[in-house]
C-alpha cells in the first residue's frame, strides 16, 4: 500500500500533515541528516582553520565555498542518496560520511582532505550536536513563537474581559466572584513564567570521542589542545560545551527542556478544561462556522472541539515528553543504544504540542462573551456575599459572625431581600449597613478587574 495521508500510521503525518508542516524540515529524518551534515562540515572547518595540522592546510576560499554549497544545497534528493548509502553500510552516520566524500570528488583540495572528514569522531559526537541543533531550532522557531501567540491572545482577551464579573467556582460550587479577565490573567502569569524557564534551558553539546577522553585525537596529534578545539566547534554552533561525558552527552539538558515544555503543556491543559467548562456554562458562546456540523444526529450542537483536541494532544505530548525526560539521562556504562530510537520521537512529541497550540488558538478565536449568562449566574448566588458580611462583622466585634452567616447561608440559595433583612438586623453603624446593602455578586469582585488590566 503506498504511503499517503490516508495510509500514514501517525496522524501527524496523515490527518494533520498540513498543520505540522513547520516541524518537518527540522525534526524529520531529513532534518536530522541535514543537522549531521552541518556538524561534520563545521568540524572540518575547525580542523583546517584552527589546528596546526601539516596534513590539513587551511582551506582556500574556493574550497570553503564548496563546503557552504554542499550544506546549503542539501535537499530531499541528497538525503535520499544518504539513505541509499545506509542500505549498504547499515549505519546512518557512516553513510553521511560517504556522501560527503562523494561531494568532495569534484574539488581536488577537498578530496585531498578526505581523511579528515569525521576525524577522531564517534557517531555520537555528530548525533548529540545534531539533536541539540534540532531542538534549539524547534524551540526557537516553533515552540516559543506558538507559546508567545497564545500568551498574546490570552492577554488581549484578559484585558477585554477585565470587567466581566463572573461567579467563581471552588470545588465546583458557587464561590466569591471574580472577573472573566482575571481568570485569564492568572493563566497568562503562569505561562509567562514557564515560557521564561523554557527559553532559559541551556542546550549542551559534547565532542570528545568514543568515551569522552579524546583518546583517538591524542593518538594522532598528541601536541594539539583538543578540548579547546572541541569547545570551539560546539560554541561556534551556538551551543554550550559540556567537557565531561561518556560516549554520549548525558542528555540532562534535554530532560530539563522536556520538563519545562511539559509544564507549559500542563498549564494549557488546565486552561482548555476551564474554557470547555465556561462554554458549557454559557459564559462563552462560540462563533458559528458556515457548513460546520457539531453532531451527526443533533443539528443544534456547537461543540468546544478545539479545546478538546488541544487537551488530547497536550496529554499525548506530555506522555512522550515524560518518557523522554525519564529515559534519556540513563545509559548503561559508557553508552547503550536505547536513547537512539527514543530520540527519533522528538518530532512526534513536539508535533502534538504544535497541533495542540493551533487548536487552542483556533478555539480562542471563536469565543464570544455572553454577559447575560454571567449575570444570571451571579444573580442566583447572593449567598456568596456571606464572606463579605461576616468579615465586616468581625471588624465591628459582632459575636460569632462566621457562625451566624453559616446558619443563614450554608447549602442554601439566598435572595437579595433575605440578605438585606439580615444586614439590617446587625448592630453595625448605619453607613456600614448601607455599604454592605449595596453589595451585589456582580460588584463584589475586589481588585479582579484592576489585576486583569495590569497583566
Amino acid at each position: 500500500m503506498p504511503t499517503s495521508d490516508l495510509t500514514a500510521l501517525s496522524p501527524l503525518d496523515g490527518r494533520y500533515r498540513d498543520k505540522t508542516a513547520a516541524l518537518r524540515p527540522l525534526a524529520s529524518e531529513f532534518g536530522l541528516i541535514r543537522y549531521r551534515l552541518r556538524v561534520e562540515l563545521a568540524w572540518l572547518r575547525v580542523l583546517a582553520a584552527a589546528a596546526p595540522i601539516n596534513e590539513l592546510p587551511p582551506l582556500s576560499e574556493k574550497a570553503l565555498e564548496r563546503l557552504t554549497a554542499i550544506e546549503s544545497d542539501f535537499d530531499q534528493a541528497a538525503a535520499a542518496r544518504v539513505k541509499a548509502l545506509e542500505e549498504s553500510t547499515n549505519h546512518d552516520v557512516k553513510a553521511l560520511e560517504y556522501f560527503i566524500l562523494e561531494q568532495f570528488q569534484s574539488e581536488p583540495e577537498l578530496a585531498a582532505a578526505r581523511g579528515f572528514v569525521h576525524f577522531a569522531c564517534t557517531s555520537e559526537d555528530i548525533n548529540n550536536l545534531a539533536y541539540a541543533l534540532m531542538l534549539r531550532d524547534v524551540r526557537e522557531q516553533v515552540l516559543l513563537p506558538q507559546l508567545a501567540q497564545i500568551i498574546e491572545r490570552l492577554t488581549t482577551l484578559a484585558h477585554a474581559c477585565a470587567d466581566y464579573a463572573m461567579l467563581a467556582r471552588t470545588h465546583g460550587q458557587p464561590a466569591t466572584p471574580t472577573t472573566l479577565g482575571k481568570e485569564l490573567a492568572n493563566v497568562v502569569a503562569r505561562l509567562r513564567r514557564q515560557q521564561d524557564r523554557l527559553a532559559q534551558v541551556q542546550i549542551l553539546g559534547k565532542f570528545n570521542g568514543a568515551v569522552g577522553n579524546y583518546n583517538a585525537h591524542l593518538a594522532a596529534y598528541p601536541q594539539l589542545d583538543w578540548p579547546t578545539l572541541a569547545a570551539q566547534l560546539v560554541s561556534g554552533l551556538g551551543l554550550e560545551f559540556n567537557p565531561y561525558t561518556t560516549q554520549i552527552e548525558p542528555h540532562d539538558w534535554m530532560a530539563e527542556l522536556f520538563d519545562a515544555l511539559a509544564r507549559c503543556n500542563t498549564i494549557l491543559i488546565d486552561l482548555c478544561r476551564d474554557l470547555w467548562g465556561y462554554v458549557s456554562l454559557g459564559y462563552f458562546r462560540q462563533q458559528l462556522v458556515a457548513g460546520e456540523v457539531g453532531s451527526s444526529t443533533m443539528p443544534h450542537k456547537v461543540n468546544p472541539i478545539d479545546f478538546e483536541n488541544a487537551e488530547g494532544n497536550l496529554g499525548l505530548a506530555n506522555a512522550l515528553l515524560d518518557h523522554l525526560s525519564r529515559k534519556l539521562p540513563i545509559s548503561r556504562f559508557q553508552r547503550d543504544l536505547t536513547d537512539s530510537t527514543v530520540l527519533r520521537n522528538v518530532g512526534v512529541a513536539t508535533g502534538h504540542v504544535l497541533l495542540a497550540c493551533q487548536s487552542l488558538q483556533k478555539g480562542l478565536g471563536k469565543l464570544q462573551v455572553d454577559p447575560a449568562a454571567l449575570a444570571r449566574d451571579l444573580d442566583s448566588a447572593h449567598e456568596v456575599l456571606a464572606e463579605a458580611i461576616q468579615t465586616a462583622m468581625r471588624r465591628y466585634g459582632v459575636e460569632n459572625p462566621y457562625e451566624q452567616l453559616k446558619a443563614l447561608t450554608r447549602g442554601q440559595a439566598i435572595t437579595a431581600d433575605a440578605l438585606a433583612g439580615f444586614i439590617d438586623s446587625l448592630p453595625l453603624p448605619a453607613d456600614e449597613k448601607a455599604r454592605l446593602a449595596a453589595l451585589t455578586p456582580a460588584n463584589y469582585i475586589g481588585l479582579a478587574a484592576q489585576l486583569a488590566r495590569e497583566i
